[in-house]
C-alpha cells in the first residue's frame, strides 16, 4: 500500500510597520496642535496613523503631508495639562512644529501685593496659564538680585502665596516674576519696606573679610568676574590673588585690597 504523506506549510503574515509612539505634554493655551507628516519608512503612505489626547482617540485627519489637532474641538480649560500621543511606523517620526504653544506662558495677574514689617512679602494672584515659579528679586547693587522662588500653582483662579525675605538697611524694594520658555519675564509692581537697621561695618585682614553683622555678599575681580557670593559674616579670602576687589554688601558698593 502506497503511503501519502501531507506536509503542512504555514504562512505568517509579518507586519514589518511597527507602530511607535510620539510623546507630547503641555499645558492648553487656546491653540491647536500643527504636526509635518512625513511618508512612512517603506515611501508608501504617511508617517502618523492616529492622535489620542488625554487617552482618547480624535477624530482628526491625519492622511495628509500636515495635519492640526484640534485641541479646541476637546472643550478642555485654559491651563488644562494635555498629553499627546502620536503613534506613527517605525522608521519615521512626525514633527510637531509649535510645541511652544503647549507651554505655560507667565500671565498672572497681581490682586494685592504687600510686605510685612518682618518681611513676609505676600501676594494673590489669578489667570496663571500653568505652573511656573514665582522668583522674588530684591533691588540692590543697581541690580535686581533673585533671593528665592515659590512655585504657582498655574490654574486662572485666585491663589495667595507669600515669602519670607531678609533686608538691608535703608530702602529695601521686592518684586516677583515668572518666565516661560522663550519668552519676556513677567514682573509685577515694586513693593517697598523701609528698614531701621544700622549698615553693617567690615574690615578686611590678610585672609579673611568680616562684617559687624550677617549680610548678603558678592566679591568681585577686577574683570569683573564673582569670586564669592553669599549670606554671613566671616569670609574666607585666602584663596584670593593679591590685588583690588569690588565688595557689594548690605545695599553698599565698595572696593577693598588683599595685600597678601
Amino acid at each position: 500500500m502506497k503511503k501519502v504523506i501531507v506536509t503542512f506549510v504555514f504562512f505568517f503574515l509579518v507586519n514589518l510597520n511597527y507602530s511607535a509612539t510620539l510623546l507630547v505634554e503641555g499645558k492648553y493655551q487656546n491653540k491647536n496642535v500643527y504636526v509635518q507628516n512625513f511618508f512612512g519608512g517603506s515611501g508608501v503612505g504617511f508617517c502618523a496613523f492616529e492622535v489620542k489626547v488625554n487617552g482618547n482617540i480624535t477624530t482628526d485627519e491625519v492622511n495628509s503631508s500636515a495635519f492640526e489637532i484640534d485641541l479646541g474641538s476637546l472643550k478642555l480649560k485654559y491651563g488644562e495639562k494635555v498629553t499627546i500621543e502620536i503613534l506613527h511606523k517605525e522608521g519615521c517620526q512626525p514633527k510637531v512644529l509649535n510645541m511652544e504653544d503647549l507651554k505655560p506662558k507667565p500671565s498672572f495677574e497681581i490682586l494685592t501685593m504687600n510686605i510685612t514689617s518682618s518681611g513676609l512679602l505676600k501676594w494673590t494672584a489669578k489667570m496663571e496659564a500653568g505652573t511656573l515659579p514665582y522668583v522674588v528679586e530684591q533691588f540692590k547693587w543697581n541690580k535686581w538680585v533673585p533671593v528665592g522662588e515659590v512655585d504657582g500653582v498655574g490654574t486662572p483662579e485666585s491663589h495667595d502665596y507669600s515669602f519670607q525675605v531678609s533686608s538691608h538697611s535703608g530702602e529695601n524694594k521686592f518684586r516677583v516674576k515668572q518666565v516661560g520658555l522663550g519668552l519676556t519675564p513677567r514682573y509685577s509692581n515694586n513693593v517697598v519696606l523701609n528698614s531701621m537697621i544700622e549698615k553693617p561695618k567690615f574690615e578686611v585682614k590678610d585672609n579673611s573679610l568680616t562684617f559687624s553683622y550677617d549680610t548678603g555678599f558678592e566679591v568681585y575681580d577686577s574683570y569683573g568676574l564673582v569670586v564669592k557670593k553669599g549670606f554671613g559674616k566671616d569670609i574666607k579670602i585666602d584663596n584670593l590673588e593679591k590685588g583690588k576687589y569690588y565688595l557689594c554688601y548690605d545695599n553698599q558698593i565698595t572696593e577693598f585690597s588683599k595685600k597678601k
